[in-house]
Formats: C-alpha cells, structure tokens, sequence
C-alpha cells in the first residue's frame, strides 16, 4: 500500500452523520476482489443520479449538481472531512478501497465505526478523530473559504490550520509504523521472509512425511 507522512491538501466537507458502507460503495460494487478501479463509484447513488452497475462509463453518467464530492471547488480534495459514526455498517473493505482509490488519504471526524476505521488502516488511510467543537469550526472555514486547505502531519501527529492553530491526533505506534512504511499486513509478513523460509526448510526436513 501507499506510504503516509505528510499532506497539504484541499478539504472536501461530506455534512452527514452515519454515513453506512452501503452509501460508500453499494452492494452491486462488490463483486471485484481487487484493489483498485472503486473509486468512480465512491457513493455511487449519491454521486449520480441514474443507477449505477460495474462496468459503467461514469463519465458520461448524469450529475448531481447538489452532492458536495461534484462541486468544482472540491475537485482534487484528498482530505474528507465528515461527521459522527462515519463508516458503518457493514464490515466490507470496498468501503477503504473506494475512499482510496477516489483519491482521499486521510478523512477526519469525531466517531468512526470500529471495523472500518481498522480498514482505513491497512488500506494507507489515516482517519483522524477529531473533537466535535474542532470538526465543526473545519466545516465552517472550509465552507467559508474556497480552496480551504490543511496539512496533516504523521510523524509529529499534528494537524496545522491555515491561521497557522494546530490540533494532535491519537494513534498507535504500530500503526503508524505501518502507515509511515507502506505496509499492509502481507508486507509486515514479508518483513520476515528470511525466517519464514529458514522454518520451512528446518520443518520440512524435520518431518519430510508431510510433504510428501
């Protein structure tokens, strides 16, 4: 997965609270095990206002004018600003894939669902859990102010406002560990491939019987 340390990036305020799996990537979106090629249909039913089926030129599928994520000033935002409880639901790592693929590497908010704000994790997203006083006053200056940009900081956990204010964020030092590195879990398995195969020859030739 992509590596994380710093950003400055536009923010893009997604204003609802609960915001499901279901509404960030549906259910017909799921079919596909891969990684990538989601993020067209990143709140699909949101997003447009046909149906939308794997496979679709999302290109020439209609607009709505009013979801925040069609606004020209938000174009290119890689930070997603949101409100309680975003990511529940279901358990689905489409969801992460989705939000990544579209572009946003890091989202900010005052709750996350538990499952999905471990997916976030090992799909090269940092999710930020912000008090809501903060998150409120980030609505609103971004709101306010086309073009509202932040830079988050991993390494020193802060996050810096344009007034120059500052706030810090809680995370775990393995998982910043991973996110500063690159690393899902396959390549934290990878880390150790030198052992893995000094076990492997000691155990096959310990019980050759089991690989017969």
């Amino acid at each position: 997965m992509k590596a994380f340390k710093e950003i400055n990036a536009l923010v893009c305020p997604l204003d609802r609270a609960n915001v499901d799996t279901d509404a960030i990537i549906p259910k017909q979106f799921l079919k596909s095990i891969k990684r990538s090629g989601f993020g067209p249909y990143l709140f699909d039913e949101w997003r447009y206002t046909d149906h939308g089926e794997p496979g679709m030129e999302c290109s020439r599928r209609p607009l709505n004018q009013d979801f925040v994520l069609n606004h020209v000033r938000y174009q290119g935002a890689q930070i997603l600003l949101a409100r309680d409880n975003f990511g529940c639901g279901s358990s689905r790592e489409h969801a992460p894939w989705a939000i990544e693929d579209y572009g946003f590497r890091v989202i900010i908010a005052p709750s996350f669902a538990d499952i999905f704000f471990n997916n976030c994790y090992k799909n090269g997203i940092l999710p930020i859990v912000a008090d809501t006083a903060v998150v409120d006053k980030l609505f609103s200056a971004c709101e306010a102010s086309v073009g509202y940009k932040i830079a988050v900081d991993l390494e020193t956990q802060r996050v810096t406002l344009p007034s120059g204010e500052t706030f810090g964020f809680d995370i775990t030092p393995h998982r910043k560990h991973c996110l500063i590195n690159g690393l899902d879990e396959i390549g934290l398995t990878l880390q150790h491939a030198d052992e893995i195969r000094a076990f492997e020859t000691k155990h096959k030739a310990a019980q050759p019987w089991l690989f017969n």
